[in-house]
């Protein structure tokens, strides 16, 4: 079996391509150890004790290395880990736990006002069809959390999260293109 790796903008995070399906639907991401307990692979990355964050796309899974540690003596360690599991066949999830399929709660307070439905569908289209597909090939995710007087709130996941250059793709990317095709659309924010 060949993993192929793919850098990402995140200097930290690397992205793994198993050469087959890792999500059947949806994403998920483990921002500790606590929350990788639902996935083998998952807590056996987090085991290495350099991981501090792994990310499950539909067919990449990104690694992000803690501060200061250099890929070049990680990605071996990481790659025997993928290899074994992916060759073995394992389940990605622990039995019992949820799918794996992270939808996030609605937690941040941003409720979308039922008067602007039809902009909050155009927003949603346009980040399931034009954003979401650039931000998977950078091996992240980006999740629509509200919209609020003119502001579309976004949470980023994956290799986007804590990426150096999330803030300009969020106000220099996403931002101008949702403001192009929704007028009523004044800002983007990260939550």
């Amino acid at each position: 079996m060949l993993i192929e790796t793919e850098t990402t903008p995140n200097p930290a995070t690397l992205k793994f391509l198993p050469g087959r399906r890792v999500m059947e639907m949806g994403t998920r991401d483990f921002a500790d150890d606590v929350e990788a307990k639902a996935s083998p692979l998952a807590s056996a990355l987090f085991d290495l004790g350099d991981v501090t964050g792994v990310f499950f796309g539909s067919d990449f899974i990104s690694v992000t290395a803690a501060p200061g540690v250099e890929w070049q003596y990680l990605k071996a360690d990481v790659l025997g880990i993928l290899l074994d599991h992916f060759t073995a066949d394992m389940p990605l999830f622990a039995p019992g736990t949820a799918a794996g399929i992270v939808v996030p709660a609605e937690d941040d307070g941003i409720v979308d006002d039922p008067a602007d439905a039809e902009i909050v569908e155009q927003i949603k289209e346009l980040i399931e069809t034009r954003v979401r597909p650039a931000v998977a090939n950078d091996g992240g995710d980006i999740i629509y959390r509200g919209f609020d007087k003119g502001k579309v709130y976004l949470q980023m996941q994956g290799a986007c999260s804590g990426c150096p250059s999330s803030s300009a793709t969020l106000k220099n990317g996403i931002e101008q293109l949702l403001k192009h095709y929704v007028p009523e659309v004044t800002e983007v924010r990260a939550v």
